[in-house]
């Protein structure tokens, strides 16, 4: 990327700003944080929840940047200063104007939804690799360029919106063709991705997320449907644009989203109505068998992957793929088989013991529900579930996973995940009233074990030959927040770990969490 003008990023600017024509003086990147800020970068002022970035646009102007832009009446700078109606949407379309508008030369899939959204992205790369498209993918997880596999960071949602137009554009210059981008309710609500041209837009779910965000089921489902909006939106492009809207019709927010939606959709479920729907479905721990029915085809569809929730990740995927692609429909039951698992969801670690572990993401009533149900199809004996609820987060979901898992394991164990600045102890509480309401025995079918190493440990020790101990929560996660530190976690390490010592064979050291001094 070549250094763009402070004037040309207001070219076609679609929103309000002063004064009517920026100087034309030279950008050399753009900064959302003071800190960070390098000589002739602009300095982008957003007001966010604990600081106020117009607070340090002097420390930014010291730094070295060459302009500011914010939505504060400012005067007597000492270097260009640009006033927007809301700086924090003004950043993305500044971001794609600085990278040249990479959304507009890329065929862009967004996918957004609570659970599922991973991994039906992974299905839509392999499903474009298997097309022989040259496809880039950006997630929760990490952005994949060509060969190159980037690291998008600790407890990220979508990364912010210069990162964003930043993958856009490396991945026009490696002369990619299509992106697949998760798209949060968070990066939605903060304008992360509203310059990124999507041509196709997939929901996989909504269910109860984030209302501490939101304050309510109905906001987080408008959160989810700007991404629609967003479509709808979108410029006509040299390659065409399908704008097609692919919708969940086995989902609460399916009659929402199909008023709402005014241009082409197609939906996907096991409901007989859908577009695109699977019958025949076989469940087993090996993976999961179906027939993808549509308009024209019937194809038998194979996946490794486990669960009846699967059997709708790749049903949305194959829709997106076919109706908003073109991609035959063999070929896109071709690339959801190469699809061998995703990272963190539901994983298994194998030392060679006699019962089975797994490792979620499941981080939501929802989620838990679906894969306790779904480890209960791989065994006839006990299931153990080890699993936590976020600090500074929902707080109705601790008392409803705790409910949630009183009803449908075994044996639950409650532990950490990201207390962050709130009471561990009070979390745990507030989860142990939900497991004592449906009937729940502390001591015997539920505990309380504070560290999260200590709570994959007695799982270990409890389970039995055939059991299947599953922790959630967690999944690909890299690490663990008390206060406003971020310890290094994995849990995968952490089982790993736990086996290594039960049954005496090698194996990684269980990682140390501040909670460890509790034992």
């Amino acid at each position: 990327m070549t250094d763009a003008t402070l004037a040309s990023l207001f070219v076609g600017f679609p929103l309000s700003f002063q004064p009517a024509n920026p100087p034309d003086i030279t950008i050399t990147g753009i900064a959302l944080d003071n800190r960070k800020v390098e000589p002739g970068n602009l300095f982008v002022a957003i007001k966010g929840g604990s600081a106020d970035g117009h607070d340090f646009i002097p420390d930014a102007i010291a730094r070295g940047a060459a302009a500011v832009v914010g939505d504060q009446d400012l005067t007597g700078l000492t270097v260009p200063y640009v006033r927007v109606e809301n700086s924090r949407r003004a950043l993305t379309w500044l971001a794609a104007a600085f990278y040249g508008h990479p959304g507009k030369r890329l065929t862009v899939v967004g996918v957004t939804g609570t659970d599922g959204k991973t991994t039906t992205c992974n299905l839509l790369y392999q499903i474009m690799l298997a097309a022989g498209l040259k496809a880039g993918l950006i997630s929760t997880v990490n952005a994949v360029i060509g060969d190159e596999v980037l690291d998008t960071g600790f407890h990220v949602t979508t990364p912010d919106a210069p990162d964003v137009q930043r993958y856009l554009a490396r991945m026009v210059a490696a002369g990619l063709t299509h992106v697949i981008l998760e798209t949060t309710s968070h990066g939605l609500a903060q304008y992360r991705t509203d310059a990124s041209q999507y041509d196709v837009a997939v929901v996989t779910n909504i269910t109860h997320e984030h209302l501490d965000e939101h304050g309510s089921y109905e906001n987080y489902r408008a959160a989810k449907a700007r991404l629609f909006q967003l479509l709808a939106e979108t410029a006509a492009k040299p390659q065409g644009n399908p704008r097609l809207a692919v919708l969940n019709r086995d989902d609460l927010s399916y009659e929402y989203l199909a008023r709402l939606v005014p241009g082409p959709q197609a939906c996907y479920g096991l409901n007989a109505s859908a577009d695109i729907r699977a019958e025949s479905a076989i469940y087993s721990p090996q993976g999961i068998h179906f027939d993808a029915v549509g308009e024209g085809f019937r194809i038998p569809v194979t996946s490794p992957l486990v669960g009846e929730f699967n059997v709708s990740n790749c049903l949305a995927a194959l829709t997106a793929a076919v109706r908003g692609l073109g991609i035959d429909p063999q070929t896109a039951a071709d690339g959801i088989a190469a699809l061998t698992g995703v990272e963190g969801r539901m994983e298994r670690i194998d030392l060679g013991q006699d019962f089975t572990a797994i490792v979620d993401f499941a981080h939501t009533p929802n989620a838990l529900r679906v894969a306790i149900e779904t480890v209960r199809k791989m065994t006839d004996r006990r299931v153990i579930a080890i699993f936590g609820s976020a600090g500074l987060r929902d707080k109705e979901k601790r008392r409803m996973m705790a409910e949630t898992s009183a009803d449908l394991a075994d044996v639950s164990i409650l532990t950490a995940e990201d207390p962050r600045t709130e009471s561990l102890d009070g979390i745990l509480e507030e989860m142990a009233v939900g497991a004592r309401s449906k009937g729940g025995v502390e001591g015997k079918t539920f505990f309380r074990v504070p560290d999260r190493g200590e709570a994959i440990r007695l799982g270990v020790r409890m389970a039995r030959r055939g059991d299947v101990i599953i922790s959630c929560g967690k999944g690909h996660e890299q690490s663990m927040c008390f206060g406003t530190t971020e310890y290094p976690w994995d849990d995968r390490v952490a089982m790993r770990a736990a086996l290594a010592e039960s049954l005496g064979v090698p194996g990684p050291q269980m990682p140390r969490l501040p909670t460890q001094e509790r034992k």
